[in-house]
């Protein structure tokens, strides 16, 4: 795993989620009992609703359609509301409904009326294409009554009201509203008013501050691009990977440090029973930032067919020498959702010279050859040798190796290998070896490619954690020297190795030093459907300080240019689901069947403390067109018991509607505007753990582990203030009660959008 660096970590603090004090507004002078959704309450309850929604409209105005998704580019042209076609809320059904509404209300309306209000009519039935529809419906939050009209602003709305009253009753059916307001253009436009004017229509589509960048990555005024991120998996006792079968059944295996792998169904269920469980042999301890354990998992390219994947872990032998291995299994014939443990085939095992540096990576390139990510050796400074480990290629260790695990070699090794490998012809050289002068590469993935050109399919990316200056990102090369010991990062390490080296060692495509962070975890290229804009970003991360990273490659220089990730955004991620934290220590990156990116983190990074979870990227200011992005997963039959998934991370809108107690927070010095968090509780010990710990080497560097540790107690110091700090986030005053839900609100307005806004809500709460 990642070699953390032990030293004083920067504090993260809450964003500043301060919204305005909550203001009563008249705005419905009548005594009738019944809103513009149809729902009956008086009208105190009216003034109260109104005011809450200037709120939220004021903390929560971004680009979010009627279905509280983002908006997306529509597949196909729109006929009618064409001034959202390059980027809205509406697909082509959705417009044809639209226009096939207008038409429906312009048959009541007399000629002249059709030159008069033909474009009022218009314009008011298609800001539910706008990508500020959700804003102008107060749909933004669930909780809010759904408008039967967009917000308008006053001195629109008072020329509709003056030329084309009449066409109230036609585009609202409450008669409420009908007797109220129909000829008081005060009283009318005063109940579509907008607390925000900048957002009303048609204003809302004149503000270049909102337009500006409109459907692109949205960044801070520090160029920290704003993502959002949903909570998929928790309880996870040091994550350190998750893949997919490529099976189609788009299932997920997560594997923890112990050497446990559970299974996750589509519906977010859990498997009570595990896929593999082999605890008992994994060399793994309690020690905080101990390295050894379950690291590696690749299925093979045909495990439909063949049911075959292998595995990298840490273990001792019988003379209790603690070694790697790498082996291949079977899924059991009948159960898809067990491995079979007594199948295991051993293909390679390397001694392991000290307990850090372990490697762990395995997965297949797109040639079908199996690609293994060894560590130096450990210590520091790979010592081993006259060169190290990490130069000399008559060894394993330090090394990119690659091998055909559908073969076998004539000297009996248990694989084949691939004719073209580098250095086959080399007497001093391991035929295995693909790549070398690495130091402890945590984390590779391999590029799908453009969905469209497939450019940069194939490409494998690493992050190696470096020594104590320099993390690396690199792509592999096929016979790359990558320079360690000789070179750190662009820099010399060892200064007489780094002069006597070849000019040709392949530089890393991104470096940073330990002023941004100080162990790298490598992630993936972003080639998933639901969030376009990310397409082509390298996205990877810090294990020590929780820091998302991002790089952009310059196609025309083909350099790659880095920036910050800032998660939990009130006004970007405020979207149900979303959510505002997530814990520190970044342990690995991970992608599903379908190419959406997640990453697993926990708040005290031990091998037996359940504090880990699974969470998903998500782009708030773009998604995909409905229906782009739907797969049909193929049926698993499950013998074992499901787990529905329980979140316990708060939403970005259950934070906004918490009671604030206390002052706001003081804002935050650190580059990125994510809130990683620590849990309160430590991992309990037990007697069988005990035992094992006791019967290994000792664990590497002791006063690193103890700076650690005492640096996950300090944050768990601060749960106490980050608890204070979410409470900051809310209104002062509580919401009233409704006494109906938004659902039944939005469902006589928008039948289809509201049936649709209820699956999902529904298939959330499972």
């Amino acid at each position: 795993m990642n070699e953390p660096s032990y030293k004083e970590v920067q504090d993260f603090y809450m964003s500043d989620l301060k919204g305005p004090r909550l203001k009563e507004v008249d705005v419905w002078p009548c005594t009738g009992r019944s809103s513009s959704s149809g729902v009956p309450f008086s009208c105190p309850h009216v003034c109260l609703w109104f005011s809450f929604s200037c709120l939220i409209g004021s903390l929560l105005g971004h680009p979010q359609c009627l279905d509280y998704g983002p908006p997306f580019q529509p597949s196909f042209h729109l006929e009618f509301c064409s001034a959202y076609e390059n980027f809205g809320c509406c697909d082509q059904e959705r417009d044809n409904s639209i226009a096939a509404k207008y038409w429906d209300i312009m048959d009541y309306i007399d000629p002249r009326g059709h030159k008069l209000c033909g474009t009022y009519v218009k314009d008011i039935l298609c800001q539910e294409c706008s990508p500020y529809a959700a804003h102008l419906y107060d749909a933004e939050n669930p909780q809010t009554p759904l408008r039967n009209l967009p917000g308008l602003c006053f001195d629109y709305c008072s020329e509709f009201h003056f030329n084309c009253r009449s066409a109230i009753s036609l585009l609202t059916s409450d008669k409420h509203i009908q007797e109220c307001c129909e000829t008081n253009t005060t009283h009318f436009c005063n109940l579509l008013h907008l607390h925000d004017e900048d957002y009303c229509f048609p204003n809302v589509l004149k503000n270049t501050a909102l337009n500006r960048n409109l459907g692109s990555v949205v960044e801070d005024r520090k160029g920290c691009l704003q993502l959002c991120l949903s909570e998929v998996a928790n309880g996870l006792r040091n994550p350190v990977l998750m893949v997919h079968a490529n099976d189609h059944t788009h299932r997920m295996f997560v594997a923890e440090q112990v050497g446990v792998i559970w299974v996750y169904l589509p519906d977010g269920s859990r498997l009570e029973e595990p896929f593999l469980d082999i605890k008992s042999i994994v060399l793994a301890t309690p020690w905080v930032g101990d390295e050894r354990g379950f690291l590696g998992m690749a299925f093979h390219p045909k495990y439909k067919y063949n049911g075959r994947f292998y595995i990298y872990y840490s273990y001792m032998d019988k003379n209790r020498v603690e070694k790697i291995r790498i082996s291949e299994l079977k899924v059991l014939a009948s159960d898809v959702n067990k491995a079979d443990p007594h199948s295991e085939r051993n293909l390679l095992e390397l001694e392991e010279p000290a307990a850090n540096h372990n490697g762990g990576q395995l997965l297949f390139g797109v040639d079908g050859c199996m690609y293994l990510f060894t560590g130096d050796g450990g210590k520091a400074g790979d010592p081993f040798g006259k060169f190290g480990n990490a130069q000399n290629k008559s060894t394993l260790l330090g090394k990119v190796l690659r091998i055909d695990v559908d073969g076998r070699s004539p000297d009996g090794k248990p694989y084949r290998i691939p004719p073209d490998n580098p250095f086959v012809s080399d007497p001093k050289a391991r035929t295995e070896v693909y790549a070398y002068g690495v130091r402890n590469m945590w984390r590779c993935a391999v590029d799908r490619g453009d969905p469209v050109t497939k450019k940069g399919r194939g490409r494998i990316f690493c992050g190696d954690v470096g020594q104590n200056r320099f993390e690396e990102i690199n792509i592999i090369v096929k016979g790359g020297n990558y320079g360690w010991r000789a070179k750190e990062g662009f820099e010399c390490y060892d200064t007489k190795l780094c002069h006597n080296s070849s000019l040709d060692d392949i530089l890393p495509i991104f470096a940073y030093g330990r002023n941004v962070g100080k162990s790298v975890t490598g992630g993936y290229v972003y080639r998933g459907c639901e969030s376009p804009n990310l397409n082509g970003l390298y996205i990877f991360g810090d294990f020590m300080n929780g820091r998302l990273m991002a790089l952009q490659e310059d196609e025309k220089t083909n350099k790659w240019k880095k920036q910050d990730i800032c998660i939990g955004s009130t006004r970007a991620c405020a979207f149900p689901g979303m959510i505002s934290s997530y814990s520190k220590f970044i342990i690995s990156f991970a992608e599903d069947e379908a190419g959406e990116l997640y990453f697993m983190s926990t708040s005290y990074p031990s091998a037996y403390a359940p504090h880990g979870s699974l969470y998903k990227f998500i782009d708030p200011a773009r998604r995909a067109p409905p229906g782009k992005c739907k797969y049909k997963p193929v049926p698993v039959k499950t013998k074992s018991k499901r787990i529905p998934f329980v979140p316990r991370a708060k939403t970005v809108l259950e934070l906004l509607n918490e009671p604030s107690t206390t002052k706001p927070p003081k804002k935050s010095s650190t580059p990125t505007g994510a809130i990683p968090t620590v849990s309160s509780k430590k991992a309990k010990k037990t007697p069988s753990t005990k035992t094992k710990a006791s019967a290994t080497k000792t664990a590497p560097s002791g006063k690193k582990r103890q700076k650690i540790k005492a640096e996950a107690k300090h944050h768990k110091r601060k749960r106490k203030e980050k608890a204070a700090h979410i409470s900051r986030s809310a209104p002062s005053t509580p919401l009233p009660n409704k006494r109906s839900s938004h659902l039944t609100r939005t469902k006589k307005l928008l039948p289809k959008k509201a049936a649709l806004a209820k699956e999902k809500m529904e298939e959330e709460g499972e």
